[in-house]
């Protein structure tokens, strides 16, 4: 049956239903023959029950066309979504993420924070875990996203975690510094810093630093190669 023979099925049932629909006099075709039988005059719908009817239909239509949407996945950039980080911290989370993300799906869920908690000295009850969860689970899902781990660090930057909570434990024996150089864990830094170096430019300094270290260290790489020929043409000769 196609999309639009479904349709004017609906909504000849629905019109039916409504009490003002006349025989339709758009020819038919066999597929039309399984077409529900009228309903009953006298049938009185009311204003919800027509509602709940149209959106039924419009539901119906969008799976039968191949349309209905999933549920949509935010995708985000934490250097520019979590510019109070430097580079390096955020790259320290993520390391820290991946590190603790043993069934490498994307997510820490409730076991795998039960050992980090453990692994990091402050094991908590299962109440508690779930608790910690709860604070920063924006998507209700039961578990934590990269991003929501990355909340833990901001809040607890912001002075918005409470000091005896799993998450601030948490987000002190990580070993990432966040109240150096977090903006919201040291505003006067920020404020400091801000009127001297942009953030841009903030991040273009320490892109450049990682270039020039990479290469530091291929021109080590490339020395101590050289040298080592060097001495072994000497032992040859």
């Amino acid at each position: 049956m196609s999309s639009e023979e479904l349709a004017r099925k609906l909504q000849r049932r629905l019109d039916a239903e409504q009490g003002d629909t006349e025989p339709d006099s758009t020819p038919q075709t066999g597929a039309d023959d399984d077409e529900p039988p009228p309903v009953r005059p006298g049938t009185a719908v009311n204003g919800d029950a027509t509602s709940e009817l149209t959106e039924k239909l419009n539901r119906r239509l969008d799976i039968h066309d191949g349309t209905a949407k999933p549920k949509q996945m935010k995708v985000f950039n934490p250097y520019t979504e979590f510019k109070e980080f430097s580079r390096k911290q955020i790259k320290d989370m993520e390391k820290m993420f991946k590190r603790f993300d043993s069934g490498k799906d994307g997510f820490i869920d409730l076991m795998e924070l039960k050992l980090m908690m453990e692994k990091l000295g402050a094991p908590q009850t299962h109440l508690g875990l779930k608790n910690m969860i709860k604070e920063v689970d924006e998507d209700y899902d039961g578990k934590l996203s990269y991003r929501e781990f990355l909340l833990i660090f901001r809040r607890a930057a912001a002075g918005e975690l409470q000091e005896e909570s799993g998450l601030m434990a948490l987000a002190r024996l990580s070993e990432i510094n966040v109240s150096t150089e977090g903006v919201l864990g040291a505003r006067d830094f920020f404020e400091a810093k801000a009127q001297a170096l942009s953030v841009r430019s903030k991040f273009e300094a320490e892109i450049r630093e990682e270039q020039e270290e990479k290469k530091r260290m291929e021109l080590e790489r490339k020395q101590r190669r050289a040298a080592f020929k060097e001495l072994q043409s000497t032992f040859c000769s």
